[in-house]
């Protein structure tokens, strides 16, 4: 019979939803839960794309494992679906964004369905729903109640194509990470959330889970925790000058300072700056640049600044007037504004004072001559010179003993700081969720009562984004206009909306109790499902919405509102899928040709793989090769391209190959012997096979589980296989290809579904060979074969090898002198003459 897949597939997929076959029960405590989670998709106009079945396979595949091992397992999908690309759609082609939300959410059902997932649906969210983000508003009020939500007037990133703010995180090489452009700084009011409150329990936190190293090592380099000392610096003007340095031990060998271009100090010395145009000017320039860009680290950046004519500081341990200095490298927004330079000890101040001619004094001595570089060794190497009563101490001692004189001294004291910013939460944007806030001219800002959540979007004709910064909201007078809950005066709505990032810092809760009405989900629910088991997803978001739902979740414990301050216990990161590159230099055969390919694309010609992307037409469509191959191939495939962490590259040929394999498969049902349990030919080889598979999928090594079944199916060929080989087969095979698992169950008369069956156990002892053959060497050339016990001790190896006739006759005259055994492969035995 023909391998029909597309009547298969559509066949179970049927089944499976008419049944609800993989709902799940909250609170079903016969069973061990595991609640395993894939990043939900954004719903765009273009469909899944052959990126997303990478990691919600290989989830699917756990899940169902987990399943078949007895847990209750909640496994869910939804759709984060507020955002930009869809109001760009929206403006671009006048469609509501509401209703074209729903088309994208349609499609992406309908993709996902075709792929066999064993989604609970009955459990779906979206992040547009009211009935959802009446709780994004919710948690956003707490926030606010509990002093982790503020408004203020800061420097921002503006995107100057979507027209709206971003956060730092947002901000890719100095422009947006959605549309490319480039972004700016200015200044305006926003909403923020105050995640720096939360920096050092998102340090701690990370030794409680099970996260891969980077993805650890890269949320710690993001928080950025140093220690050091504040230390106060006089000016000449009176002013007090508050740095933060992690180096207090090298204060005799500050020799300039420097400032942000937006420090207050700026304005306030305007009158006092002989230079004040040339200031001026760099502050301009330097508010066209990113935090990225300013802050950036490579040895070739060229060092800019201005040194402010007019104003001077005062070296608080010496007592020296040093130059005052205003570069871009400095953020107002990180420590205090303001740095000390030592430019013997570091080497981005060594390079910016060997360009303004600043003066270079060594304090720590064990390099070579601070003029040529700067010495950075902080170990014990380093000991202390030209610093007054520290002279003679190493580094280590140096810094205690230096806070202490600043703190005694009334001029310093230890500080820990962060990195991290506070998060930038306002949108100028339409399609969002509001901002649940009223602003009172005799009140202030005030909260909408919880209940009247949630607070509705309005339709709005225009989604435009405006020139003057405001959300295309703020047109909506009758919306906007409104009364204040306080004292019920004429107010005012806020007409920002909250970033993408707000729906999506909660959703894994939402899944435990999705229809809840009374909460974000019943204490009962939470307390069940508990932390999310294991959660994939992509590196890209480390950054981002990682650390965005750690911070969440780890505020609604505080707050008493869910039971695990911790959101996920495991979280792993799947490599990205490549597209052939059409430009690489190996399509080609002339040399004049490949070097007209890399005249045009550059290095890009040189690489064989590239991201897949419609201007180059190598992006693959699911849907097309469900169409030609089937969704078991394209999940076998998909699980089967390489290594699940690094990049792999697309091959339609390799494609066919797992059709080939998932036919063999098919055809072994024709050719079976009688016999419910395993084969004495094939005992071995399926106890192996179970126990590989076992371990692999719960290792992520789903290309050599594969492998394995692969390596099974053609020992079935080779020795033939009965009902109970192959019964084995479909069971280990499910989690891969579930359609054409569960056609060939339901042919074969196991009775029930196959992922409802318990998962295959292995015995131990059966998957070690009872017997070895090894081979026999003498004088270093192999001259017989032997079989042994597969534990054989070295003496019945050797005693073996002696009595086989072969050798036997070779050791007839002779002694042996040395035998050394490599125990299940040979025997070298070594003679010399009696």
């Amino acid at each position: 019979m023909k391998y029909d897949f597309t009547a298969i597939e559509k066949k179970w997929q049927t089944k499976w939803k008419d049944e609800k076959t993989f709902a799940c029960q909250n609170g079903d405590t016969s069973k061990p839960k595991f609640y395993g989670l894939v990043e939900f998709p954004y719903p765009s106009g273009a469909g899944l794309h052959v990126g997303h079945p990478r990691p919600y396979t290989a989830m699917d595949v756990i899940a169902r494992k987990k399943r078949m091992d007895g847990y209750n397992v909640l496994f869910p999908i939804g759709y984060d679906a507020f955002g930009l690309p869809t109001e760009n759609f929206a403006i671009k082609n006048h469609i509501h964004p509401a209703i074209i939300t729903k088309q994208n959410i349609e499609n992406f059902t309908r993709q996902l369905h075709m792929l066999g997932y064993s989604f609970d649906w009955d459990r779906c969210v979206d992040t547009t729903d009211p009935n959802y983000y009446k709780w994004t508003q919710w948690i956003f009020l707490q926030l606010y109640k509990h002093g982790l939500a503020y408004k203020t007037t800061m420097p921002v990133n503006w995107c100057t194509s979507c027209k709206c703010v971003l956060a730092n995180e947002e901000v890719v090489e100095g422009v947006c990470e959605r549309c490319g452009a480039p972004v700016v700084r200015k200044e305006k009011s926003q909403w923020m959330l105050k995640i720096t409150a939360y920096a050092q329990k998102l340090i701690d936190g990370l030794d409680t889970v099970d996260f891969i190293d980077r993805v650890k090592t890269q949320q710690r380099n993001w928080i950025g925790r140093s220690t050091g000392a504040e230390v106060t610096f006089k000016a000449t003007t009176g002013d007090d000058i508050v740095v933060f340095t992690t180096r207090p031990d090298t204060l005799f060998g500050a020799t300039y300072m420097v400032i942000s271009p937006e420090h207050r100090f700026v304005k306030e010395w305007k009158d006092k700056l002989q230079n004040w145009d040339e200031v001026a000017a760099y502050v301009e320039e330097a508010g066209r640049k990113s935090d990225f860009e300013r802050t950036e680290l490579s040895a070739d950046k060229e060092k800019t600044g201005v040194m402010l004519q007019g104003v001077r500081a005062v070296n608080p341990v010496n007592g020296r007037e040093i130059p005052i200095f205003i570069s871009d490298y400095v953020l107002a927004s990180y420590g205090t504004g303001a740095i000390m330079a030592v430019p013997a000890h570091d080497t981005r101040d060594w390079a910016f004072a060997k360009k303004f001619g600043c003066e270079i004094i060594e304090v720590v001595s064990g390099g070579e001559d601070v003029q040529k570089e700067a010495f950075t060794a902080k170990d014990d190497t380093g000991i202390m010179v030209n610093s007054d009563f520290l002279n003679g101490m190493t580094v280590k001692d140096a810094i205690p003993a230096i806070t202490k004189w600043l703190e005694e001294k009334g001029i310093g004291h230890e500080q820990v700081n962060y990195k991290l910013r506070d998060w930038v939460f306002s949108r100028q944007r339409y399609w969002g969720e509001p901002i649940p806030m009223v602003w009172c001219e005799k009140c202030g800002w005030v909260p909408l009562p919880e209940d009247q959540l949630p607070l509705l979007l309005p339709e709005v004709e225009s989604y435009e984004p405006t020139d003057n910064g405001e959300s295309p909201i703020a047109k909506m007078t009758d919306w906007v206009n409104t009364t204040c809950p306080c004292c019920g005066g004429s107010a005012k709505r806020e007409t920002d909306t909250m970033p993408q990032w707000a729906g999506s810092s909660w959703y894994f809760l939402r899944y435990m109790d999705p229809d809840n009405k009374d909460a974000l989900a019943s204490k009962e629910a939470l307390a069940y499902w508990g932390q999310v088991d294991w959660y994939n997803g992509g590196m890209e978001h480390t950054t981002l919405h990682l650390l965005y739902s750690r911070f969440w979740n780890n505020f609604l414990h505080d707050i008493g509102v869910i039971p695990h301050a911790e959101p996920y216990a495991k979280r792993t990161s799947h490599g990205m899928i490549l597209g052939k590159n059409p430009h690489y230099v190996g399509n080609v055969e002339t040399e004049e040709e490949k070097q007209a390919l890399i005249d045009k694309y550059g290095s890009q010609a040189m690489r064989p793989s590239v991201k897949m992307s419609k201007s180059l037409g190598n992006v693959v469509n699911p849907d097309d090769v469900i169409r030609d191959y089937g969704a078991d191939t394209m999940r076998l495939y998909i699980m089967f391209i390489g290594d699940f962490e690094k990049t792999a590259t697309w091959s339609d040929e390799s494609v066919r190959g797992c059709k080939k394999f998932l036919d063999r498969v098919w055809n072994l049902s024709e050719k079976l012997k009688e016999g419910d349990g395993c084969s004495a030919e094939n005992e071995m080889a399926v106890h192996r096979a179970i126990k590989k598979v076992s371990d692999d999928i719960e290792a992520m090594k789903f290309n050599t589980a594969i492998a394995a079944l692969m390596s099974l199916v053609n020992d079935f060929y080779a020795k033939g296989a009965t009902k109970g080989d192959y019964r084995a087969l479909l069971l280990m095979l499910s989690p891969f290809a579930p359609h054409l698992c569960e056609e060939l169950w339901e042919m074969n008369g196991y009775g029930g579904q196959v992922c409802l069956q318990p998962w295959p156990e292995y015995d131990e002892s059966k998957t070690v060979a009872a017997t070895a053959k090894m081979a026999v060497q003498v004088g270093g050339k192999v001259k017989a074969n032997i079989v042994v016990a597969a534990d054989a001790s070295d003496e019945d190896v050797v005693a073996a090898a002696l009595a086989e006739p072969k050798i036997a006759k070779l050791a007839e005259g002779m002694t042996l002198v040395k035998s050394i055994v490599v125990k299940g492969k040979l025997v070298s035995l070594i003679f010399k003459p009696q």
